[in-house]
């Protein structure tokens, strides 16, 4: 890890071994702080803007009372080697622990009595032995299904991910044709799909999630291995995310919109906000792609339009405190109930009494603009069905958090849509998760659009450098 600070003493022409330039970063959320820390790093001189008055874009804290609540639960694989590395970057690390070992809880709300828990755990064997006792053992599924399920996995992991024809199927039809039932969709397939996609697998496109099935379960017999913030989001996002640029030397400027990007000859860029314009070697837009296509100049890309049909997914969050304690476990996934993945948030939030559950609802189209009165109504009785010790306790609190376009939509032929880093026109390159990262629309994706991004500058000014770890480790 290349820290900026350690060369804070040196004036700029003293830094003969590093790419001088200027570069101005569009965005401050993941893909946004990275392309900006991975370019200052390399001796690029950034200015970072972002029209929120915080960064880490959809992946934030806010305050309700004395709770200091994440917008929505995330969570990162092993295999999210680019994630894995900002953490570092911003000494973020021991903040997001990884498991030791996947161990996934899942709890059937109709299922038989001694039957209501089954478990998702890997072994130290490996690939594929790693998952075979956990799915010999799965009591959600019969054993002709787990059988199935066995075939169907190996006949994923033969897949060839740089097929384009992969991205034009869908996954749900693929399923089908390998013998896998409704139940085994749902609680096998959907139960990781629709938390990693944001989309259930008749939806989504049979690429990514051939990759998310090769890279996380079938790569390594660790890369499953489940991590997330046990502190605020915003401690990791923003606060130590700034203190990292700051350190880095990037200008980082909040609440502050970009109107328009520019050429302005002789190779550089103007980008105009309300108060101030500002010309740079190079600019990265890290905004979302309806934004981007607002401020692309004219023939950066050869069909901009393709950008407005990426469609996008809603991600609905259920946040419940507890005058008590009714989960005992950190978090655990659910069958036969609406309610899909519950995470407690307790210490997080700074909650001193009772309990604070957080449910995130993917792929949530059909809820995402339900009253709030609504959802407590179906919400709270399946909490109960699930957790008997709910049944008793009181409701502090329920609230919900919504957003409309959490991920782009990895609808099948997606990622014909999706550009890369570089543009037509020199200089002016693109980050986000919705890029062509490979990856579906998660933080891990945002990253390493960024670090593309930087790269692709850097190789520009003539100064391609080695990648900060491999891009290829898991897949």
């Amino acid at each position: 890890m290349t820290d900026g600070a350690q060369s804070e003493g040196l004036p700029d022409e003293d830094r003969t071994d590093r790419p001088r330039g200027t570069a101005v970063v569009v965005g401050g959320g993941l893909a946004g702080v990275t392309a900006a820390l991975s370019l200052a790093d390399a001796g690029v001189r950034v200015t970072l803007l972002e029209g929120r008055p915080r960064l880490g874009g959809l992946a934030f804290s806010f305050q309700r009372g004395d709770l200091t609540v994440d917008n929505g639960q995330h969570v990162y694989l092993r295999c999210c080697t680019a994630y894995r590395w900002l953490l570092d970057r911003v000494d973020a690390a021991a903040l997001a622990p990884l498991q030791d070992r996947l161990d996934v809880p899942v709890l059937d709300a109709g299922g038989r009595p001694g039957r209501r828990l089954g478990r998702l755990r890997r072994d130290a064997l490996p690939v594929p032995l790693h998952l075979g006792r956990s799915l010999a053992t799965y009591t959600h599924l019969s054993l002709a299904e787990r059988a199935k399920v066995g075939r169907a996995a190996l006949a994923l992991k033969a897949l060839d991910l740089a097929d384009p024809a992969l991205d034009e199927g869908d996954f749900g039809s693929w399923l089908t044709a390998h013998g896998q039932s409704a139940r085994a969709v749902e609680a096998l397939w959907d139960l990781v799909g629709v938390a990693t996609l944001n989309a259930v697998a008749r939806d989504a496109s049979l690429g990514l999630a051939a990759m998310v099935f090769k890279t996380g379960l079938l790569s390594e017999p660790g890369a499953a291995d489940i991590g997330w913030a046990h502190v605020p989001l915003g401690e990791l996002h923003d606060r130590l995310t700034r203190k990292a640029l700051d350190s880095a030397g990037v200008r980082t400027v909040l609440r502050t919109r970009v109107t328009s990007v520019s050429a302005a000859g002789k190779g550089s860029w103007r980008v105009e906000t309300p108060g101030e314009s500002l010309d740079a070697d190079m600019v990265v837009l890290a905004v979302p792609q309806r934004e981007t296509y607002d401020l692309l100049p004219e023939g950066a890309l050869d069909e901009p339009g393709r950008l407005l049909e990426i469609g996008t997914a809603p991600i609905l969050n259920v946040h419940v405190v507890y005058d008590r304690r009714v989960l005992s476990k950190p978090f655990f996934a659910a069958l036969g109930s609406p309610v899909q993945w519950v995470f407690d948030r307790t210490e997080a939030s700074g909650l001193r009494e009772g309990q604070y559950l957080a449910l995130s609802q993917s792929a949530a189209q059909d809820e995402i603009d339900t009253p709030v009165s609504a959802l407590r109504a179906r919400y709270l009785p399946e909490l109960e069905r699930l957790l008997p010790a709910a049944r008793d306790a009181r409701v502090r609190d329920f609230f919900v958090t919504r957003e409309r376009t959490a991920t782009f939509a990895p609808t099948p032929g997606v990622g014909r849509l999706r550009p890369g880093a570089r543009t037509k026109a020199p200089g002016l390159y693109l980050a986000g998760a919705w890029t062509a990262t490979g990856w579906p629309a998660t933080m891990e994706s945002a990253v390493r659009s960024g670090i593309g991004a930087a790269d692709a500058a850097l190789a520009a000014l003539g100064r391609p450098r080695d990648h900060l770890f491999d891009f290829e480790e898991a897949a």
